[in-house]
Formats: C-alpha cells, structure tokens, sequence
C-alpha cells in the first residue's frame, strides 16, 4: 500500500524509549510521590458521578440506578489504546466487535451498549453532548444502518474516567439515550504529567488456517496446491505516544493538555485464494503464470492507520460565584483498508494497467475537532450552567490502486471519492437548587434547563473519473460509444459520490426538561424527571422518568426505575446516498443506499422516516459490605417501536430498470420497520483484599446476559408485490437474525490486579458467548461457539517516577472457529476470508507489547 504518515516515527522506537529512561533521570527530582497523589485522588472522585442525577454530590453507591465508574488506572493496565477496545475488555454490556472489508466502517468501528444500535447509547464529554461522526455504517457488520460517536477519536491518556449509565435516559439528556450514557471526564490537574511510548504486534498462528507453501499442475491440468501447518504471522506493528501536561493558569485556573500518536500497520487473515487469475491459453491450459502469482491476494484484518488527537480541558475561577470552562479536540485519521481483489481475467480489470489484477483499496482522511465555552455558578440561590459546544467530523474518501473500467487503459489509478461532513452546535443554559418542603426527609432537588441544538450533514461530490461511466467496454475493451456494451463505472471499490448524491441538509430543535429528586424517608430515594423536544423535521415529543431507590439496610438497597424514551432519525440516515461493492450472501454485489424521500426509495414504497420510540425498565439491588465485597444485580427490558433499520439489499428486474444509470444493480433505503425487546441482566462485583507483607489484590467480576427479539416487521408494501421484484419484503432474513443474534447472548469479565511494592500484575479473562453471522441460506449461517479471551499486564517501577510494562492480549492466541470449518455451504470468499467478522473479539490473534511511561 502507498502509505503517507503522518510522521514518520515508527522505525525511531528504540531510540525514543532509550531518551525517555535518560529524561526520567533527569526528572527524577521533579517527582513527588506523583502515583500515589494521583491514586488518592481517583479514589476520592470515583465515588462521585456527574450522570444518572443532576443532584450535586450524588454518590454511585447512592444512585437508583446502574452506573459504573472506570478509573484512569484501569485504563492503563491494558495493551490496549483505543478507548473502545477498552470498555469492551471491561464493561460485560459493551461490545467492540472489529469488521473488516466494511468501507468506511473499517476506519471508524462501532461499537455497542446492552446489545442495541451504536447510535442507541449517548455520548458525552465532561457532561456535554458530543458530535457524532459523518459516516454511516452500511455493510454486513455489527451496527449496520447507524452513525455513532468516535470514541477512538478521544485518547485514552486524557480521560480521567468514564461514567457508564446503564439505563434509559432520553428524558433526562434526549435523544439516542436508549441504551444508557457514556460520559468522558477529562483530566483536570494543573500541574504535574506523563509520557508514555507503547510498541506491540501481532505475533501469532492463525487457527484452523493453513499455510500455503506450494502451487502446481495437477494431472488433471487444474491447479494443485500443497498445504503445510497453520499460518504463523507477525504483523500488525503499532506504535503509540502519549502525553499529558498540566498548567496553571493564574491563581485560580487550570490547563491540562493530552495528546496521543498512532501508527498501526495492517494485519492479513486472509486464506490463499485457490481460484484461476489468468484467462486459459488458447490449446486450454494453464498460464504458467499461475505458478508464481500472489495467492494471498486480499488483505482481510485491521487496516493501515495512522492518527493523532490531541485534548484539552480548561477551568477559571473568575470570581466567587462564577467559573469559566473550556475544553476542546482535535483528531486526524488517515487510514486504507482493502477491497475485493479483481483478478487478471475480471471483465473490471484492465490488463494493460493490471497485468496480474488488483487489489483496490478505500483511504480515508478523517478531520475532526470540538469547542465548548461556558461558565458557572451561584446567583440567588441557584446554581447554573451556560454552555455552547460546537463540533464538526469531515471524512473524506479516497481510492488507490484501482481504475474506472469504462474509462479504458488511460483510467487514472487513483481517485477523490468525496466527502462526508456532520456538524453540531449546542446551547445549553441549567440551573438547579434545593428547596425545603417541610413534610418531607429532605429537601427537593429541582434542575430546569433548556437546550438548543443545530445539526447540519453535507455531501460532496468525487471526482468525476471516481463515477461517470465512460466509452470502453469490460476489460477496457473499444466498444460501441453509444450502445456499448459499457465497462464498470467509476472508481473500483469504491464509486465516488455523485452530483445527484451532493446536498447540504440541516435541522434544528429546542428541548426543556425539568428533574425532580429528594428523600421521601431516610431510606426512600425518589427522582422524576420530564423533558419536552421540538424538531424543526418530524415534530415534537414528551418523554419522562421515574427512578427510585430504597435502603433495607445499611449494606443492602433496592432500585428501579422506568422511562420513556426516543432517538430521532440521524440525518446521514435521512440523507446518505452512495453505490458501493457489499458482501450479499458470500458474494460482491454493486450496491445503492438511497434516501428514504429519493423517487427510488418512494417507488419502492419507503414511507419517509420519523423518529424511534423506546420504553425502559429496570429493577435490581445493590449490596456493599465492610470487608470490602460489593455486588449488584439489574435486571432490565427495553422496547422500541418504530426502529429505524436498513432495508434489505432489494434485487429483481424492476429494480434494475429502476437502478439504470446509478452503477447499482441492487438497492435499500432507511425506514421504520421494526419492533424490538431487549431482555438482559448485568452483574458486577468486586472484592479487595490487603495482605500483610504480600501486597494487595482486587478482585473483579462482571456478567450480562441480553437477549434481543425482533418483536413485528413492516408490512410488506404493495410495491413489492408485482412481478420483477426477488423480495416481497423490505425487512427480513439476515437483517433481522442480525439483530437478534450477532452478538454474544452471555459476557464475563473477570479481572484481577495484585500490586507488591514496585510491582503491579494484572489479569484479566473475558468470556464471549454464542454469537451467530446469519445468512439468508441456511447452509452458510455461521455459529460462533463460546471462547475465553485472556489478557496479561505486569508493570514494574524502575524508579520513583519511570515505569515499565510488559504484557499480551489474547495471550493464548485464541481465534474463532475458522468459517471453512464451520458453515456447510464453503464459497469462494466464505474460504478466502478466513474467519467471521461478527467476532466479538476479532481475529488478529494474539498481540504483545511494552510500554514505558515517565511522570513529573
């Protein structure tokens, strides 16, 4: 691939480590007992939660309802930077699965809560709403048909914690608060910081997969192919830096900044491809080429990447009564991920440019940054809060090593494809108080508040080449100029956007909410909370909450709560447009994603799109002891009605006549198809135990169980009951057992830490239940069985402020059953793409690495 970093830094590892212990010398002096300063302060805040109540001081034990806090400290004891990988490895209710050959979705992975839609579960940064990305997931991956947050976008060396609400929430912060919120607490010391330089690579032997070791003439005249052991690669090769500062600002402020450095190289679990590349010579035999020409010829893994982000997170006391903050990111992503090989003798290829084939492949330059500016304080016994955030997310596509058939043997190679943008301004004013009401426990906690928010999504147009369909016909061939036949258009992979596709769209909506919260005994805790939106594109909706928690004991409480809720359609999915190659039952097909208002969608009957509504429920228990064990249990059901789904890849004649001139030959569109259940239960426990002389060791588990249920579809409309259409429906099959039973039904988490001195080792296990990839024919459904994920950390303290880890994700290289041994219908890409990409823990097997970090 032609990589162009950012920086390069890689091949520099040694040196960059060798000066960083030789700064650690020199800043030896600078380091007061900086760990255990920034321990004490973790455990004074990680009791204090900022989500799930607008009542200051509300404590997590004291909470009505499920919230789970993680500390930097938990963050680091891992291998892994991406913020993402890390909730999955530590939350049981999260899932990270890593899709490859998904276009744009390979660059920005989502991830999910509780088993819903990314775009289910709300993201917030120091209590703010944050911008979603620009794309849209399309292709057969978790998450398909939603755009979400990127939390990779924000580094893990800035967060300070996360706060994870596990529960409905849309009445109290608004839309997409359906499977609960996560909240990012930036780092806030003004003094002090760290560096850090983390090197690790896949090293590992792909399961179930062999190695290739020689090609041949069989007797028969067909190609032969001679099989050794499984496939041992070390590839995947990532550096990441890290670093943080704080500073003063005056007497009464702060600065603290974070930056972070990413250069990962690509890993390939593709199989060999044992198809013939090379048109037969005219007596019907092989082209000696066969013999020698690339087998692995898919890249099927992680993609080349390479980013940097940098945050920031600002705060002023102006006066007494008043406090300034600021905080604010920037990210650059650029990335490649590969397509579908064409080979030699492929009607798409052009064998004066490509004489072997090509493998085309999809780049992305994502640019993406956010301001928030507020201020707070007290006047006349009120407390307020006035904030403006503003972010935007630009992901602009590209292709390389690729061609406009139909342009002929002088197609360009590369392409500008065009250019995704989403962008969110919201103003937020709140205030709240205690008010005394004389027959109560307790006074009232009331918070009232306003918000105004302004979404804009745009599309801009590739390049011509990366689109139009020129003169020459398959192969590049001279045809008919007129009649044809015509070659493929536009750009291999990936056609660029069109003109037709290009719009700038924009939406706004005001919201009020008022919350309610207070004692009505000693031991009986009661929060309301009602909220009110208007859209300026599908009208208004009232949502509320009512959360309660009661005390048996001192040690044992009761909790529930049940809410309202909603999601409005995301404007990518009211907008989006593009023609792009998807994997439709094992195999590529040219396929259009249209606007629900477009004359395709509406000739296919699609009813334009309104909002989700969702109803929660929750019920569970909380139980802390005094020898340091502590246990809850929630048990929780979420319907949505109305949910917004992407149609199924609908095909026929109809369709294309309908589709001529667009480059598909297949379409879908977004719309309200379903009802859903979601049923699951989350436990989480932990236990500390301090010996005398042996060192200390935490104890913790987590468990989920969910279960998803498609619970009514669509009915089927009349525009798909004539002749000419391959579907009488425009929801069902594969997308609704995606729904149900892509993700793993059970998760454990079990983690353990024991720190001695200068010694701190850390382990942790996950198991991943069943999973399924499901497929409209039964012989290629995919079930994935049960694994255990086991990861290892050990750092060690070189001295008072440089330490040194060493550890392995996925330390028994464990991968899930290869697909060519687990479906009964084996197809050509079903084999050359070795395993599924439901995973929920990915296939790159095992990976390593070091990490050395300095404090001052």
């Amino acid at each position: 691939m032609n990589r162009k970093p950012l920086f390069k830094l890689q091949q520099s590892v040694p040196q960059i480590l060798l000066a960083m212990s030789a700064s650690a010398a020199l800043l030896g002096s600078l380091s007061v007992n900086a760990a255990e300063q920034d321990t004490k302060a973790e455990e004074n805040i990680e009791q204090i939660s900022v989500i799930g109540s607008r009542r200051l001081g509300r404590t997590v034990e004291d909470s009505a309802v499920p919230i789970d806090i993680i500390g930097a400290d938990a963050l680091k004891n891992s291998g892994f930077t991406e913020t993402n990988a890390l909730l999955s490895n530590l939350l049981p209710s999260f899932n990270f699965p890593q899709a490859s050959l998904t276009d744009g979705s390979d660059h920005v992975r989502p991830a999910q809560l509780r088993g819903l839609a990314p775009d289910h579960t709300l993201v917030l940064v120091n209590g703010k709403r944050r911008h979603s990305n620009a794309l849209l997931n399309l292709n057969g991956s978790t998450g398909r048909g939603s755009s979400s947050v990127d939390l990779n976008a924000i580094p893990a060396n800035a967060i300070d914690r996360i706060e994870v609400l596990r529960d409905g929430a849309a009445a109290q912060y608004g839309s997409d608060a359906i499977a609960g919120v996560i909240n990012i607490v930036l780092k806030s010391a003004s003094s002090g910081g760290s560096v850090a330089a983390i090197y690790g690579a896949n090293v590992t032997e792909m399961d179930g997969v062999p190695q290739l070791e020689s090609v041949s003439e069989g007797s028969d005249g067909n190609l032969a192919f001679t099989e050794g052991g499984d496939r041992s690669l070390t590839d995947g090769q990532t550096l990441t830096l890290q670093g943080n500062m704080g500073f003063e600002l005056g007497d009464n402020g702060f600065l603290n900044i974070s930056t972070e450095y990413r250069d990962r190289h690509s890993t390939n679990r593709s199989d060999y491809d044992n198809r013939e590349n090379y048109a037969r010579l005219d007596d019907g035999s092989l082209d000696p080429r066969e013999l020698t020409v690339n087998r692995y010829n898919h890249n099927f893994g992680n993609g080349d990447v390479e980013d940097f982000s940098m945050f920031y997170n600002a705060g002023y006391q102006l006066t007494n009564e008043v406090d300034l903050y600021s905080f604010g990111s920037y990210s650059k992503r650029e990335g490649e991920g590969g397509g579908f090989y064409r080979r030699a003798s492929d009607s798409r290829n052009i064998e004066e440019v490509y004489p072997d084939g090509f493998l085309p492949v999809i780049t992305s330059d994502i640019d993406d940054f956010s301001l928030a500016l507020g201020a707070k304080g007290f006047v006349s016994e009120w407390n307020y809060d006035v904030s403006a955030v503003y972010g935007q997310d630009a992901f602009e596509f590209g292709v390389i090593n690729s061609l406009n058939t139909s342009y002929g043997p002088t197609s360009q190679t590369s392409f500008d494809a065009g250019t995704l943008t989403y962008d969110q301004l919201t103003l937020n004013v709140d205030f709240s108080r205690e008010v005394d009401v004389s027959f109560l426990e307790s006074s009232v906690s009331v918070a009232v508040g306003a918000e105004y928010r302004r979404e804009g999504y745009q599309i801009d147009a590739g390049e011509e080449a990366s689109y139009a369909q020129g003169t020459f016909g398959p192969g590049g061939a001279v045809t008919d100029p007129v009649d044809g036949p015509f070659g493929a258009a536009g750009a291999q992979v990936f056609p660029g956007f069109t003109p037709e596709s290009e719009g700038d769209n924009s939406r706004h909506n005001v919201s009020l909410y008022i919350d309610l919260e207070t004692y009505l005994t000693d031991d009986w805790n009661l929060a309301v909370a009602a909220r009110y939106e208007d859209y300026s594109d599908f009208g208004d909706t009232l949502n509320g909450k009512i959360a309660t928690r009661y005390s048996l004991t001192e040690d044992l409480a009761l909790r529930a709560s049940v809410s309202t809720g909603f999601r409005a359609p995301s404007l990518q999915q009211q907008y989006f447009t593009s023609v792009a190659t998807v994997f439709v039952d094992g195999e590529p097909t040219e396929t259009g994603t249209f606007a629900p208002s477009s004359d395709v969608a509406k000739a296919l009957g699609s009813p334009g799109l309104d909002a989700e509504e969702a109803t929660n429920y929750g019920v569970g228990f909380t139980w802390s002891t005094d020898f340091n064990f502590s246990l809850s249990v929630d048990y929780y059901q979420i319907l949505i009605d109305d949910r917004i789904v992407l149609s199924n890849n609908l095909s026929g004649d109809a369709i294309a006549d309908l589709l001529q001139g667009t480059g598909a030959n297949q379409g879908r569109f977004f719309l309200n198809a379903i009802d859903s259940k979601t049923r699951g239960v989350d436990v989480v426990a932990s236990y500390n135990v301090a010996t005398d002389g042996y060192g200390d060791l935490a104890f913790n588990l987590g468990y989920n169980y969910g279960k998803n249920e498609v619970t009514n579809i669509i009915d089927p409309p009349a525009e798909l009951q004539g002749a000419g259409f391959d579907q009488d429906n425009l929801f069902s099959g594969t997308e609704l057992r995606r729904f149900e039973v892509s993700t793993p039904r059970n998760k454990y988490n079990l983690s353990a830490t024991w720190t001695n001195d200068d010694i701190r080792t850390t382990l942790r296990t996950t198991r991943y239940g069943e999973t399924q990839d499901p497929s409209d024919i039964p012989e290629r459904n995919e079930v994935l069985k049960p694994k255990w994920i086991t990861d290892l950390d050990v750092a060690y303290s070189l001295s008072e402020n440089l330490s040194l880890s060493l550890g392995a994700n996925n330390i028994f290289d464990v991968y899930p059953d290869a697909t060519r041994e687990n479906v009964d219908d084996v197809t050509t890409f079903s084999r050359l793409f070795a395993y599924s990409s439901f995973s929920p823990y990915g296939f790159n097997g095992r990976y390593v690495y070091g990490k050395i970090e300095m404090k001052f």
